[in-house]
């Protein structure tokens, strides 16, 4: 199912040139020397997880397939190319007729990863795969970052509801996708409503600072408020004395006054002082939220606080200090002639450092112990041993150019409750460590 089929909004511009100037001069060269046509096979991968991480998340797979789908050379687009002198004649006209025509396999999204593991293959032409790399590592880089982030803040949260509110933190359309990615690591709702519109995901706010300033009282500020958006709304209650404020909205809003709101201050000591406070005035249901710059270092510590959700920006919206996941998109292997008979001959890049990549078309299936717990991610490239048959992990995606595997995001999410969910316990430790199990490579 896409989201045409859930009634939503899909009006996306050509994704052709989301790419660098170097995949289309390897495309001519490829041409011209009679390679381009060569069956080939690239995996995305990793080889290490940011610092300190234990699991990753795969984020960004629908947006993927849209990219895909939307990989288009219009003539708007070839005549800039034309007029750069980018690529020659030939190119342009191979170009103008592109579609992708190949097979996509990959980790479905929401499932989690560790290093090599392959989290998309990638296999058709050679010219006609390696286009769509700078878009692909685009747009899993920055979601899957986005998304672990958010897995560790939900982890931390313990059940309490988590709001994205990152929007005016970063670029106004990496703010949707990474509501959208937010949205699949286990946060509950955005306050952008574009995200909203494109994809779906529950949209709240109610008032900021500037509109309890703006009136002459707190008082006219919060009836205006409840008025406009009924007692169920969420008063903002630091903008001058929260001890006051919290008896000035009860007062105004009775005790079915629908939350607060602390933005400031010690979280811990104000958020334990207000619910006294408002069981105190009768107001036992309304609950309590909490923003100001949260990571998920903060929300653990806010624990034992009576706190009901948290709002979340900043560090959502930049992975919590890792930004991107580094993950790579490599040629593992390639037919030695155009011909579809010929047979796949693994290929890598050696070197001396640490970007060492392993050649040949991969699967990977997850092991698990006695218990029913992850135990280690299993990489191959012969047959997949029999007793992980049924535990592979790559699904297809895109067949003969035909994408397969669209669905709601609400899949996307319930997976990775349950992927995350199915790794060992340590995985949700916020203390530095490991990938939480091995990769080993048969």
């Amino acid at each position: 199912m896409n989201a045409a089929d859930l009634g939503l909004p899909v009006d996306v511009p050509s994704t052709a040139l989301f790419t660098d100037q170097y995949e289309l001069t390897m495309l001519q060269a490829a041409l011209r020397g009679g390679t381009a046509d060569r069956r080939s096979v690239f995996e995305v991968f990793t080889r290490r997880l940011p610092e300190g991480r234990r699991y990753g998340v795969v984020a960004g797979t629908g947006r993927v397939l849209d990219a895909v789908e939307n990989f288009r050379f219009d003539a708007g687009v070839l005549g800039f190319l034309r007029e750069r002198g980018i690529v020659d004649e030939p190119t342009l006209e191979w170009l103008a007729d592109y579609r992708f025509g190949g097979d996509i396999w990959g980790y479905p999204e929401g499932e989690v990863y560790f290093p090599g593991s392959p989290i998309l293959r990638v296999e058709g032409s050679f010219g006609e795969c390696v286009l769509l790399e700078t878009v692909i590592l685009s747009i899993l880089n920055h979601d899957s970052a986005i998304a672990a982030a958010a897995s560790r803040m939900s982890s931390a949260a313990g059940g309490r509801r988590l709001i994205e509110m990152g929007a005016r933190r970063t670029h106004e359309l990496s703010a949707v996708a990474s509501a959208r990615a937010a949205y699949v690591g286990g946060f509950d709702s955005t306050s952008d409503l574009a995200a909203g519109f494109r994809y779906g995901i529950p949209t709240v706010g109610t008032s900021a600072h500037a509109f309890t300033l703006l009136h002459d009282t707190e008082r006219d500020a919060f009836r205006a408020q409840v008025e406009s958006l009924g007692r169920g709304t969420t008063l903002l209650v630091d903008t001058y004395d929260v001890t006051e404020a919290v008896r000035t909205a009860v007062e105004v809003a009775g005790p079915e006054l629908g939350a607060v709101r602390i933005d400031s201050g010690d979280l811990l000591l104000v958020a334990h002082r207000v619910r006294q406070q408002l069981d105190e005035l009768g107001a036992r249901d309304t609950r309590i939220i909490v923003t100001s710059d949260l990571d998920e270092y903060a929300i653990a510590s806010l624990a034992a606080a009576p706190v009901d959700a948290y709002g979340v920006g900043t560090q959502l919206v930049t992975g919590s200090g890792h930004p991107t996941c580094s993950m790579v998109y490599k040629l593992v292997a390639r037919a030695e002639s155009a011909d579809p008979r010929a047979p796949l001959r693994p290929v890598a890049k050696k070197s001396l450092g640490a970007k060492m990549s392993i050649g040949g078309r991969k699967w990977a299936a997850r092991r698990l112990d006695a218990d029913g717990a992850a135990e280690a991610e299993v990489v191959g490239t012969g047959p997949v041993p029999p007793e992980l048959t049924d535990r592979q992990l790559l699904v297809e995606l895109v067949k003969g150019g035909e994408i397969v595997a669209r669905e709601p995001l609400e899949a996307a999410r319930e997976r990775h409750i349950a992927a995350r969910a199915g790794l060992p316990m340590s995985a949700t430790q916020l203390s530095r460590g490991e990938p939480v199990i091995p990769t080993e490579y048969v």
